[in-house]
């Protein structure tokens, strides 16, 4: 259409169709906009305007200087430039071509390879418990008791230096259980009692000898570089199993040994970093998700504004459609309205039964604690959670809950506030069916020397320590791997934990070396360039 045609839109009306929105924005100021659009996209650039002739400009006469020859604009662009974007606003509004809210980044994704299970719940122990004095029964090591024995140094001033270190022991009488015959310690009688759910890695092996960079190491696959974490990398994989919840969430987790680098999400998107409820030191009592009720407002009223921010939120994204911020940000605040509306329900406990609380030792001054942990973790796991971490930590300056570098006995204390719980969780899990597709994984960052320190301590072992799995597709009543004679080193079916991670991957369906993110040039994965999975221990 020739610019000279344009003159006869002004008398034009809008159709019926049309008409309800055209006439709600025919304010006074809607008015003057459409004035000075008409203005703008009529006139050549660099022809001045006849005002008298041309019916588009009625009294023009105030135009003078520059104002008397209009550049050309487009209508979009005058939108977007008058009354602080008030015009577009109004547009997008009104347009049938606004862009619909993106697609959920969590949602649930197909598996990549046949899955054997659906969720983890990750048990981890902070400080590295001792393995010689839990699962990992060494009858040489109980002979050598005070002997000093040659080792190879891995720390401070003995690194990779001969020594002679002094034999310490089991401080716990070991006896078998199960059918299996598992040898298991007298800090775990309760867990003990599941032995044949189990499965033993006892050929462990990792990178760091300092509980930092090891525990970062466990919870992302690097020991100094900022890494997604396990639960970020199974989100983006898989998503969430229930619209209502984050698919990755940690509960109490500590402050220190990577902090929350442990649950963050690096360069994947915000969405998949872990939901955190409450921290290391908090009663989980009175833990819980930040802001999650609002008391001022009724849930009508939040209702009524979260639906108008999200409203004037896809109009800012349509706009900018590249914007991945402004869509994590969208897609952030719909879980959370969400999540108001199911979380509160899953984190209170009052309604569970007495034989419940007493399965898990809750009311129970020494297990009530990680009890109610453990309990949220298995309504977090029935309500489509992908990946509960439950943090048996701390937030000590000093040592770590389970790094007693003196003063062994400690441990009886940690055992006995998890050991319960741990039962009781594993219990229920397959009471309900749920550990059919649930994989459970106890351990800490890494083990403890068989020799002594400060007398009666022992020092970090990231060369040979033992984990176990339960459930999610995992062989049961195993033991794969070994240490050496004194538990020090691992020597058979050892297994890295980039090879762990890599399995834990597998068991979800997901392939460690395909489930990758372009992030600053290159194809980052969680096990980075290592990693097998232990398919002897797949069912």
């Amino acid at each position: 259409m020739a610019l000279e045609d344009l003159s006869g839109l002004e008398s034009r009306q809008p159709s019926d169709h049309h008409k309800a929105p055209y006439q709600e924005w025919r304010s006074p100021f809607f008015e003057k906009i459409s004035k000075s659009l008409r203005i703008s996209i009529s006139t050549p650039i660099g022809k001045s305007v006849n005002k008298e002739s041309n019916p588009m400009y009625p009294n023009q006469s105030h135009l003078k200087g520059p104002c008397a020859t209009p550049t050309l604009q487009t209508r979009r662009a005058m939108l977007q430039n008058v009354a602080c974007g008030f015009g577009s606003l109004a547009f997008a509004g009104m347009s049938h071509a606004t862009k619909p809210l993106p697609t959920n980044p969590l949602a649930p994704l197909s598996p990549q390879i046949p899955a054997r299970a659906k969720r983890i719940i990750f048990l981890f122990m902070q400080g590295g418990p001792s393995h010689v004095d839990s699962f990992d029964y060494k009858p040489l090591l109980e002979a050598s008791h005070l002997k000093k024995v040659d080792i190879m140094g891995y720390r401070f001033n003995n690194f990779r230096k001969a020594t002679k270190q002094t034999m310490m022991k089991p401080l716990w009488e070991f006896t078998r259980h199960g059918q299996t015959g598992q040898p298991v310690s007298s800090l775990f009688p309760s867990v003990a009692r599941h032995v044949d759910d189990l499965c033993f890695l006892h050929g462990m092996h990792t990178e760091g000898v300092a509980h930092g960079p090891s525990t970062l190491f466990l919870h992302t696959g690097s020991v100094n570089n900022v890494r997604p974490s396990v639960g970020s990398w199974i989100s983006y994989g898989l998503g969430t199993e229930n619209a209502n919840m984050p698919s990755f969430v940690t509960i109490c987790p500590t402050a220190r040994m990577g902090g929350p680098q442990n649950y963050g999400n690096a360069f994947l998107p915000a969405v998949h970093q872990g939901t955190p409820i409450g921290s290391a030191e908090q009663p989980v009592s009175e833990a819980g998700i930040k802001d999650m009720v609002n008391p001022l407002l009724s849930p009508e009223e939040q209702q009524r504004r979260f639906q108008l921010l999200q409203g004037i939120n896809r109009i800012q994204l349509a706009n900018s459609p590249s914007d991945n911020a402004m869509e994590a940000n969208l897609n952030a605040f719909e879980l959370a309205y969400k999540m108001q509306m199911t979380a509160p329900e899953l984190l209170d406990l009052a309604g569970e039964s007495k034989a419940t609380r007493e399965l898990y030792g809750i009311d129970e001054k020494e297990t009530d604690d990680y009890g109610r942990q453990c309990l949220m973790a298995r309504k977090m796991a029935e309500a489509g959670v992908r990946y509960i971490q439950v943090n048996y930590s701390d937030n000590d300056g000093g040592n770590p809950k389970w790094d007693q570098h003196s003063n062994m006995p400690q441990h009886e204390r940690h055992a006995q506030a998890v050991d319960k719980p741990i039962a009781g969780l594993l219990t229920d899990l397959k009471a309900r069916g749920l550990l059919e597709d649930t994989l459970v994984w106890w351990g800490g960052e890494f083990g403890r020397t068989p020799f002594s320190q400060n007398n009666n301590g022992r020092d970090h072992n990231p060369f040979g320590f033992t984990v176990w799995l339960a459930g999610g597709g995992v062989k049961h009543g195993i033991r794969y791997g070994a240490t050496d004679a004194y538990g020090y080193q691992a020597t058979e079916n050892k297994v890295h934990m980039h090879d762990l991670h890599a399995t834990l991957l597998h068991l979800l369906g997901l392939d460690h070396e395909r489930l990758t993110f372009r992030h600053a040039g290159r194809d980052y994965r969680l096990t980075d360039v290592y990693g097998n999975v232990v398919k002897d221990i797949i069912a």
